[in-house]
């Protein structure tokens, strides 16, 4: 019975492999070589760079070490894909990835088709015993590939923004509205006694390493708004001329927005007197209950400023959405809706998972007890904790399974290409 139920959860863990494998492809499958081989700025990664780079993680932390003589695919890709890992070795410069016309998408679709046909080759013949022994490295894969879905989808959306023809990536019509004219009510202020609670992951299942450990930390008394920041919220501010006003920037921020001449966020567009942005859809008319996005920290808290309240601390996000349920959370597919909906009132917490990521206050830091795992895997998360910024929740990019309580995503205060947003707080 023991060997029959193993058998099931292999059977399941190679199954999962593939869909995951599958998924990253169907996102990428309506692009042009040419649309996958470009960078538009540093931190915007090529999507054929992704494909690869994805590939060469199941290559490197799984078939070089489970899978006695297996050869790669190319040596060299071992330079030209490794994205950060110092243990790894040498690798080319990220600001440099649009440089890399070779190899081209052909060979990088074949790389993926030899590391698919290798994987599933080990699960056929691998031991119940070696399963188990990489079983972390698997699940860290399912969700690192996921991550760089989302992060291509993001990238992908930067890069067609820049584009002479700005043309949608997906072709799903989203529901707009006609005029910047707000239909939802005011948000609710929800409170929180605060006190000693308890943070951050625990148990079997998978979760990052910078997730945990489980820690207990003092709260004071806090409220935190029923939804995110909406557009025509947002607006307000532009029009209040918020992005003229030094009193509501930190001294970075605003030292940003005048280097910049920025006064709106980075995909909304002025036509015929009107408000839009651009989507993975096409550029659409601007809807006034949907989530802002694409705001990075700077703008966020000085919104927070102006509208005389503050971002949550990561902890106070956390524990107002302990013990709720994770809503459902739409996958990010070629055929679904790649850009945050509107929400219906409700005067509880809603769209904490699915639809803009949420900036915190908190600057991402270790928790209590933290150490990384040994050897190069180790570096996944906590080389990265200086000089950014935690954000708590999940996008409407986000895969599911990663939509709970303890997730912690992490940006440096300037970045605005990634789907996010925020909800207010303030003190009791």
């Amino acid at each position: 019975m023991a060997k029959d139920m193993n058998a099931v959860a292999f059977s399941a863990l190679r199954d999962r492999y593939n869909a995951v494998r599958s998924q990253t492809e169907a996102l990428s499958a309506a692009f042009s070589a040419e649309d996958l081989c470009v960078q538009t700025m540093p931190d915007v990664s090529p999507g054929k760079w992704h494909l690869a780079h994805v590939t060469w993680f199941w290559e490197t932390f799984l078939l070089s070490e489970a899978l006695p003589g297996y050869q790669p695919f190319d040596r060299r890709f071992n330079y030209l894909f490794n994205s950060y890992y110092e243990a790894i070795g040498e690798r080319h410069a990220r600001p440099e990835r649009g440089f890399l016309t070779r190899p081209g998408l052909e060979e990088v679709l074949a790389y993926r088709t030899h590391v698919d046909r290798a994987v599933n080759g080990w699960f056929d013949q691998a031991s119940a015993e070696a399963i188990e022994t990489y079983r972390t490295v698997i699940e860290t894969g399912f969700a690192h590939e996921e991550q760089h879905q989302e992060l291509f989808l993001t990238d992908i959306k930067h890069v067609l923004s820049r584009n002479s023809f700005p043309e949608a990536a997906y072709a799903r019509t989203l529901d707009t509205a006609p005029d910047l004219i707000a239909t939802r009510p005011d948000p609710v202020w929800l409170t929180f006694e605060g006190g000693l609670a308890e943070f951050g992951h625990e148990g079997e299942a998978f979760a990052f390493d910078n997730e945990g450990p489980r820690h207990k930390a003092w709260l004071d008394p806090f409220a935190l708004a029923s939804r995110p920041v909406s557009n025509a919220e947002y607006l307000a501010f532009i029009e209040d001329e918020g992005y003229g006003r030094p009193e509501f920037w930190l001294s970075e921020g605003w030292a940003r927005m005048q280097d910049e001449g920025r006064t709106q966020p980075f995909y909304w567009r002025r036509r015929d007197g009107r408000w839009a942005e651009f989507t993975l859809h096409g550029e659409q008319a601007l809807h006034p209950d949907a989530p802002v996005s694409h705001l990075d920290y700077f703008e966020a808290s000085a919104f927070a400023s102006w509208a005389g309240a503050r971002l949550p601390e990561e902890r106070e996000w956390e524990q107002a959405a302990q013990g709720l349920a994770v809503q459902t959370v739409r996958w990010a597919s070629a055929d679904g809706l790649l850009h945050p909906q509107p929400q219906t009132s409700a005067t509880d917490l809603q769209a904490l998972f699915g639809e803009v990521w949420e900036w915190t206050r908190s600057a991402y830091s270790a928790y209590p007890g933290f150490a990384p795992a040994a050897g190069a895997i180790g570096e996944y998360n906590g080389k990265f904790m200086c000089g950014q910024f935690v954000l708590r929740g999940g996008s409407c990019l986000t895969a599911p399974d990663h939509a709970r309580t303890t997730y912690r995503n992490f940006f440096p205060p300037d970045a605005q290409w990634q789907m996010t947003g925020l909800r207010l707080a303030k003190d009791l």
